[in-house]
């Protein structure tokens, strides 16, 4: 990672960790023309050269820099001033503190970190997503992909959802592209063969008695026709230019991987990180094209995961440490329901760190599985310190920051039970990692 403070707050982020040939997604800004440098601004009042030259880096990744320039591949230890001067520019003032605490803590000369803290405390935080880069072209690009019409085979898995599947697959139907077919691997008890009879699609339904979410998807990908496999949900909405806007991505951009956005209501907007196109740093199966070829090299999803969380991000690790190129899409935009009932909620939880019921594990073991296998154990229980204590407070209170605040106050309370719950995901995930990965091949029928 750029800058070693990243491990504390973002402790498993694809982006900390180079690819498998050495080489990491930050250009190095000596290599990159002054017409891409000026998206940067580079900070005269680092102590370092390499540390202002990895500033910019950073910025260019965040304000959506998408090209093949030389990357930074030898990354050197700083001065702890500039490693304080950086977080003090990107991160709430809160998280700063946080990171000193765990670094005296961790039985770091406190009067150095104290000192640097100190000394960085006038610097102001910088809005970086206010000025993304913009590509213009892409208005006018008229995206040979399209007009030579490939396959593209959409893949729904789906469990006791079929009055929201019903409004999906009608706006499946009104798609402005048309060479498409839809598999639907449908989990649901009684299973309503009737239901698919209507609709006017190239459609395939599998029933699967297992409920079991990634053999789904997995059957699903061994039976697709098409070179292009677009995952969805069986609770989302789509404007009729959906599939024609993840396959421009592709072309635009020469990409592997278009990993759609989601909002909650209609009319919201899009989150601000999410609302340019930049190199994405995570996967979500609701709403993400992949090439088949990615799938051939890397195997298909982690039956691992089954009936539990991340499935999809630790194949989106997989396909970035193998050198796939995925781009985060604001044009591919869904509404996603998020419903109450069906799905993954059926299994236990409303998300990675939220269960359901207050001695089960957590977070779930498959986090930490994710976590531990790729990071090690040091950064995973980084990432439990982390995020644990703000989701302590329920799922609806997900985006209120006084809740989340509360919610670490709630966990110290309630200490002993937290621990007991985050012991028990660490032993689950241990017997996943010493059984290894269940990763099947395309290939394999």
């Amino acid at each position: 990672m750029l800058f070693q403070f990243l491990k504390y707050l973002q402790p498993t982020h694809y982006f900390t960790v180079l690819k498998n040939n050495g080489t990491s997604i930050f250009p190095d800004v000596n290599s990159l023309s002054e017409d891409v440098l000026k998206a940067v601004t580079f900070d005269n009042r680092y102590t370092n050269d390499l540390a202002k030259q990895y500033d910019a880096s950073w910025q260019l990744i965040h304000k959506g820099y998408i090209g093949h320039a030389k990357t930074i591949e030898t990354i050197e230890t700083l001065p702890l001033m500039d490693e304080y001067r950086f977080i003090r520019k990107y991160f709430n003032p809160t998280w700063v503190f946080y990171v000193l605490v765990i670094r005296v803590l961790s039985f770091y000369n406190p009067f150095k970190e104290f000192k640097s803290w100190y000394s960085t405390k006038h610097i102001k935080r910088v809005p970086i997503l206010k000025t993304p880069m913009k590509y213009k072209d892409w208005e006018y690009n008229k995206a040979p992909l399209i007009e030579e019409k490939p396959m593209v085979s959409v893949i729904i898995p789906t469990l006791n959802r079929y009055a929201y599947l019903k409004d999906v697959l009608k706006d499946l139907e009104v798609q402005d592209y048309n060479n498409f077919e839809v598999l639907v691997v449908d989990q649901s008890q009684p299973f309503q063969e009737r239901f698919y009879k209507d609709f006017h699609l190239n459609l395939k339904v599998q029933q699967q008695r297992e409920t079991a979410l990634w053999q789904a998807r997995n059957w699903a990908i061994k039976h697709s026709k098409g070179d292009y496999l677009l995952f969805f949900d069986d609770d989302s909405r789509v404007a009729p230019d959906w599939i024609q806007k993840h396959l421009k991505c592709l072309d635009f951009f020469n990409a592997d991987v278009s990993s759609g956005v989601s909002i909650s209501k209609v009319g919201d907007k899009v989150p601000e990180h999410y609302s340019f196109f930049r190199l994405s740093d995570q996967l979500d199966t609701g709403n993400v094209m992949i090439k088949k070829a990615v799938f051939k090299e890397t195997g298909l999803f982690d039956r691992q995961f089954e009936k539990q969380r991340m499935g999809d991000g630790e194949f989106g690790m997989r396909a970035y440490l193998n050198g796939f190129k995925n781009i985060s899409n604001p044009q591919a935009k869904r509404l996603h329901l998020k419903v109450g009932t069906g799905g993954l909620r059926t299994m236990g939880s409303w998300d990675a760190f939220r269960t359901n019921h207050v001695f089960q594990p957590k977070p779930i073991p498959s986090v930490l599985y994710f976590f531990r296998s790729y990071f090690g154990n040091t950064r995973a229980r980084l990432a439990l310190l982390r995020l644990v204590p703000i989701s302590i407070m329920p799922y609806r209170f997900k985006k209120n920051k006084g809740m989340l605040i509360l919610g670490v106050f709630v966990c110290i309370l309630i200490l002993p039970l937290v621990v007991f719950q985050v012991c028990k995901s660490w032993r689950l995930s241990s017997i996943k990692i010493k059984q290894g990965p269940l990763i099947d091949t395309l290939d394999a029928l």
